[in-house]
């Protein structure tokens, strides 16, 4: 792996602008280089976030936030000229974190992304975005998020991966999405994908109305089970499922609080969003 330095987190507008361009697959071939840079936790930036999403006040760093820190570093590596797949149209189905060490007290962290495993599947082809953030101690924090790009051609088999229904699981809170969310989200996140904005906007991509922010259900999950769950040494993995159209209720299902388990996230007519489940790191 080769390994870019920046000497900070890029300005987002000119990415924005480079992903709109850029709406055709030019390859099918991972770029071999990644990305990094240092950069501060802003506290004003993390209060905004926790209201948002729905975490409550505490010394630690919410468990998903460094998806936000490494957002400006993931939209250089993936609207780069070597990158293969337009940015626009990429559909997120699963995504894996794991917390190694209690995040209290950080403030300056080392931010890396790149991405690896390019694989067929049914509707195109699949690759991980890999993002870890370390401290003066060594790693913190890793994140893995798959992709879905459609229409590209791969040979071989695409291989079969879900998470079964749980069967442990009872309602434990529920909770309105409002048609602003998206819009929320975006201003703490900087993630300004039009299918979450607006229906007008939405509309645009093939969508009724506009859709909740795959990374604000799991931050909202995260947030209301803030009881149930360890501070280090987890793993949580979620696959999304059908989106949540905005305004929307939903329902979150969860096993037991301990070291792990199980959750569930459903709307009205049981339509299943979200499934994931906890534990430690293996």
């Amino acid at each position: 792996m080769l390994w870019h330095t920046l000497p900070r987190s890029p300005a987002l507008p000119p990415l924005y602008w480079r992903a709109a361009l850029k709406r055709k697959i030019t390859g099918t071939t991972l770029p071999t280089s990644g990305l990094h840079c240092r950069v501060q936790v802003n506290p004003e930036a993390v209060a905004a976030y926790r209201k948002v999403c729905g975490f409550a006040e505490s010394p630690m760093l919410p468990a998903t936030y460094p998806h936000i820190l490494a957002f400006g570093l993931q939209l250089q590596l993936l609207t780069a000229r070597e990158f293969p797949f337009p940015l626009l149209g990429l559909v997120h189905l699963s995504n894996r974190i794991r917390v190694f060490r209690p995040m209290g007290g950080v403030s300056d962290v080392r931010v890396s992304v790149h991405t690896r495993n390019l694989q067929p599947h049914a509707k195109g082809a699949t690759f991980d975005l890999i993002t870890t953030v370390e401290d003066s101690l060594g790693l913190l924090w890793e994140g893995e998020s798959r992709m879905l790009c459609r229409g590209v051609k791969l040979d071989g088999e695409a291989p079969e991966q879900s998470l079964p229904a749980p069967n442990t699981v009872n309602e434990l809170t529920r909770w309105q999405a409002p048609s602003d969310i998206g819009r929320r989200y975006a201003r703490v996140s900087g993630d300004y994908n039009p299918i979450h904005l607006s229906a007008l906007t939405a509309k645009l991509f093939g969508f009724p109305q506009a859709i909740a922010h795959g990374l604000w259900n799991k931050a909202r999950t995260m947030a209301a089970l803030h009881e149930h769950l360890p501070s280090a040494n987890i793993e949580l993995y979620v696959e999304f499922k059908k989106p949540v159209r905005l305004p929307g209720e939903v329902i979150l299902l969860a096993g037991a609080p301990g070291s792990s388990g199980e959750l569930q996230l459903k709307g009205s007519g049981d339509i299943e969003h979200m499934l994931g489940k906890w534990q430690p790191i293996a």
